[in-house]
């Protein structure tokens, strides 16, 4: 498996975190230098490990937030 590059350049939140310290972040990542694009993910304390996540655009993290708003 080729080595999965990434910066965080912006944490927006953390929605939660485990007895053994992962959190669940909603950032903001450049993967592999490409544009950024907001993240959903678990992550270890040191951020050296990561869970299984979803990336998206920012025009699907707004249909989103209006999903959600429609609730």
């Amino acid at each position: 498996m080729a080595d999965l590059k990434y910066e965080i350049l912006k944490t927006v939140a953390v929605l939660s975190e485990s007895p053994k310290g992962w959190t669940k972040e909603l950032n903001l990542i450049s993967w592999n230098g490409r544009d950024p694009k907001y993240d959903i993910r678990d992550w270890a304390p040191n951020k050296e490990k990561m869970g299984k996540g979803v990336t998206l655009t920012e025009e699907e993290l707004a249909n989103l937030k209006k999903a959600l708003a429609d609730q």
